[in-house]
């Protein structure tokens, strides 16, 4: 049996996108039709949708996908799921870890939906600090838990590549709602992601 990835992508999309990375390509001086560029501009624009498809998701929508009734208000954790992001200042990769919680308040959702919202919004040009509240708010208008918490974690390649260099930075963001808001309860979720 043959694997064959399944991805498909509009073509006029496609094409207009990769004549763009085409002039981009011999703007910066290089030959367009050089055996290792040729295919480049093709794979660049099919690379780029990807990275950004979370334009045509809806958060919502795959919350509300798998949202059960639950009496249980026991705090729902889902942490270290990977992200990965593109800059909206450079377009340049950002990457990292998300942490995840809420507190139910009759309904919870499965728990791949988390992160599926996470990719929601991770794939779009974006900044952290937006990020951050997006989930969030995502996670609150749908299931309006008694509290959620977002902690983000993440490198930049736009501080590492280029501009200051430093390639240990990390910048962490945080959003807080409800019972989060309470010392105790976010000390525990702090404690809980290994802060």
């Amino acid at each position: 049996m043959v694997y064959k990835r399944n991805e498909s992508y509009q073509d006029d999309i496609t094409r207009a996108i990769e004549e763009n990375y085409s002039s981009i390509i011999t703007s910066l001086g290089e030959d367009i039709n050089r055996e290792g560029l040729i295919k480049t501009p093709e794979r660049a624009s099919k690379a780029m949708q990807f990275l950004t498809q979370g334009y045509q998701m809806d958060a919502q929508e795959i919350l509300n996908s798998a949202m059960f009734q639950d009496e249980r208000s026991n705090m729902v954790l889902v942490k270290n799921i990977e992200l990965y992001s593109l800059c909206e200042h450079h377009i340049l990769p950002f990457y990292g870890k998300v942490h995840v919680a809420y507190i139910p308040d009759g309904k919870i959702v499965g728990l791949s939906k988390i992160p599926r919202v996470v990719d929601v919004f991770a794939r779009r040009l974006q900044v952290q600090e937006r990020l951050t509240t997006q989930i969030l708010d995502a996670i609150d208008l749908a299931l309006k838990p008694l509290g959620t918490a977002i902690v983000i974690e993440a490198a930049h390649m736009c501080m590492m590549m280029r501009g200051v260099e430093k390639q240990n930075s990390m910048t962490t963001t945080s959003a807080f709602t409800g019972i989060f808001k309470k010392m105790e309860t976010r000390d525990e979720f702090l404690r809980l992601i290994g802060h």
